[in-house]
């Protein structure tokens, strides 16, 4: 995944979308936008950046995963078995990004109504007491879809490819627009980059 933050305006609706395709409880979100400040004063502006999971090449989770739950298919994704994961939380603490999440509780968020048709139906796969996160629409992907952060991105800001297809459009933009990866100092090889303006 590519993401130019030139053009991210923070708007959150890649967080939303992710709520809204995974039916996350309130308080698990597998997705958040940064915010931070760039430039100085007079010229000063707020700059976002989203962060979803990022896939490693070399994930920090999957090396420290008991159970073998968190495992890396023959695409690059790195996902998570829920039938395995027994809640130690040693992936949630491992990620240098922030982008595990532990499910303690599966609240609703209508309080003493209970949940909701749509809650019930996104929320059939959650377990409490399981380590969840981004898988990047997995099962968008497999049905020939984009994940639901790119599609709704109003702004435009997000491209999803193959990163091993010199021709594909993110490598494209990754070698013209010199995209940098976050926190690179960790050696985990992320599979999002950014664009910086």
């Amino acid at each position: 995944m590519v993401i130019d933050l030139k053009r991210c305006a923070g708007c959150n609706s890649c967080t939303i979308a992710c709520k809204a395709e995974k039916g996350t409880p309130p308080g698990v979100g597998y997705h958040r936008v940064e915010k931070y400040e760039v430039g100085r004063y007079p010229a000063a502006r707020m700059g976002f950046r989203p962060i979803p999971c990022m896939h490693c090449k070399e994930p920090a989770c999957l090396e420290v995963c008991p159970t073998g739950a968190t495992y890396k298919r023959y695409d690059g994704l790195v996902l998570v078995d829920h039938n395995r994961c027994m809640g130690c939380r040693y992936c949630v603490l491992a990620c240098p990004y922030g982008a595990r999440h532990f499910i303690r509780r599966i609240e609703n968020y209508y309080g003493h109504f209970g949940r909701t048709p749509y809650e019930i139906l996104k929320q059939k796969n959650l377990d409490e007491g399981i380590a969840v996160k981004c898988d990047f629409c997995v099962e968008r992907l497999e049905r020939g879809r984009l994940p639901a952060c790119v599609e709704t991105c109003p702004a435009q800001a997000r491209y999803f490819g193959d990163l091993d297809d010199p021709k594909s459009e993110v490598s494209n933009l990754i070698a013209k627009e010199h995209a940098r990866k976050l926190k690179e100092e960790f050696g985990t090889e992320p599979s999002v980059y950014y664009i910086e303006g």
